[in-house]
């Protein structure tokens, strides 16, 4: 996916508004850590979007309309992506202000946990709804706290309608993002994020790290030939003075 560069300018840090730093997540919220981030899910998402001077892809800071005091009533999603903003703005300000970006983000997610799943499945809904985020998408390992494995909504006239899941197999769901334009995947218990237009994952760390194992390789094997090519050109070279000697 490609975006544009075209951002607003980075207001003087000095003096400007940022929100709070968000609380230490409970323990058992930590299942966002472990499904986004150690897996490198977001890392992942960083490579395949580019242009990190537009695009945000970034978790566990506030969501707010506007510069305001207090955080009562302000989420921060596990997961927020963000097209065509600012994310210098966004690191200045502690967060997503929908004022500065002149957006909300396209984009949110949000990973089960025993503590917040009904907060996810009914007041963030409504909550990111109301700030006019496109797709708000869900994730339960096990489907026992959200009530369903994966969920996405679209926001339709100011309400969200639910995304149609496909079940590819006992143990794989899949859903399309329009947003994102990817597949999002929940398989055997973990979250994917698949190209419709190859079928293939995105590229992943293994991915990156097969493409240098095989560059080097290639390196290699071409280095050898042009070894193998200059000593058989000695070769010929000595052949030929041999027999203009003889």
């Amino acid at each position: 996916m490609t975006t544009t560069n075209t951002v607003a300018e980075t207001p003087p840090a000095e003096g400007r508004f940022r929100l709070p730093d968000p609380p230490q997540r409970e323990p058992d919220e930590m299942t966002s850590y472990d499904h986004l981030h150690k897996l490198g899910n977001s890392h992942h998402l960083i490579h395949h979007f580019g242009n990190p001077d537009t695009t945000l892809v970034t978790a566990e800071r506030w969501i707010a309309l506007a510069p305001r005091s207090g955080t009562t009533g302000l989420r921060r999603p596990d997961l927020l992506i963000a097209f065509d903003v600012n994310p210098a703005a966004y690191e200045a300000s502690n967060g997503y202000l929908i004022s500065e970006q002149g957006k909300p983000p396209d984009f949110v997610l949000e990973v089960a946990s025993e503590t917040t799943a009904h907060i996810d499945v009914v007041d963030k809904r409504n909550d990111y709804a109301a700030l006019g985020i496109p797709e708000y998408w869900r994730f339960d390992k096990t489907g026992e706290y959200h009530g369903a494995r994966l969920a996405g909504d679209r926001l339709v006239d100011d309400q969200y309608q639910p995304l149609p899941i496909e079940e590819l197999a006992a143990d794989v769901l899949q859903g399309y993002s329009a947003a994102l334009n990817l597949n999002i995947r929940w398989e055997r218990g973990e979250l994917g994020w698949y190209d419709p237009a190859t079928g293939r994952h995105i590229s992943t760390f293994q991915d990156q790290w097969d493409a240098r194992v095989q560059a080097e390789a290639q390196a290699e094997s071409e280095r050898e030939a042009r070894i193998r090519a200059e000593a058989r050109v000695r070769e010929l070279e000595d052949q030929l003075r041999r027999l203009r000697n003889s």
